[in-house]
């Protein structure tokens, strides 16, 4: 007779199969049907490359207006004699563009990117007309020892401009899972 607590386990074995079964159609769409990768699934120099993103004034603009309203990145005269010598997108929008290029299949991770924490830098500027990419590496992968389900993908990833220019570098810890059974 199965006791409570392996009749629960199966349970939410069901569940996490479902939801698993859930996301990837979710994200399939949103990606266009990219398959999505677990840990076993990943090894380490593994590469990824993004789609494209065209940075627009205007939406450096709205977003900086919003979240981060410094004159260089809202005003172009302030930004002409700003530090920037010209209109420069936030950083953290350039973060945000490059979590979307991520997301949208630059980094098909299974239940999504889950962070664990990282390390950020904008070596240069994002510009008005900026069209983005980011290129990933796995660089360390660690399965967990407490929770078998799942292990930790340590990701270099690198934002670059038109002009092969990195404008954004992270390194970020991510959570992935293993595939279901």
């Amino acid at each position: 007779m199965m006791s409570w607590i392996q009749r629960r386990d199966g349970a939410l074995q069901r569940v996490q199969g479902y939801l698993n079964r859930y996301f990837e159609e979710e994200v399939a769409v949103l990606t266009g049907g990219m398959k999505q990768l677990y840990l076993e699934e990943l090894r380490v120099g593994q590469r990824f490359t993004s789609e494209t993103y065209v940075m627009e004034a205007a939406r450096i603009k709205e977003f900086a207006a919003e979240f981060d309203p410094q004159p260089f990145h809202v005003d172009e005269s302030a930004a002409q004699v700003s530090i920037f010598k010209g209109l420069a997108a936030s950083g953290w929008h350039t973060a945000a563009v490059a979590m979307r290029l991520l997301v949208m299949g630059g980094l098909p991770l299974a239940n999504g990117l889950v962070g664990l924490g990282g390390e950020i830098s904008w070596p240069r500027p994002t510009r008005p007309g900026d069209i983005l990419h980011v290129e990933s590496e796995i660089v360390e992968i660690t399965p967990s020892r407490s929770k078998p389900h799942q292990g930790i993908v340590t990701v270099r990833s690198t934002m670059f401009n038109q002009n092969g220019e990195a404008v954004y570098l992270l390194t970020a810890r991510l959570l992935v899972p293993r595939r279901p059974k």
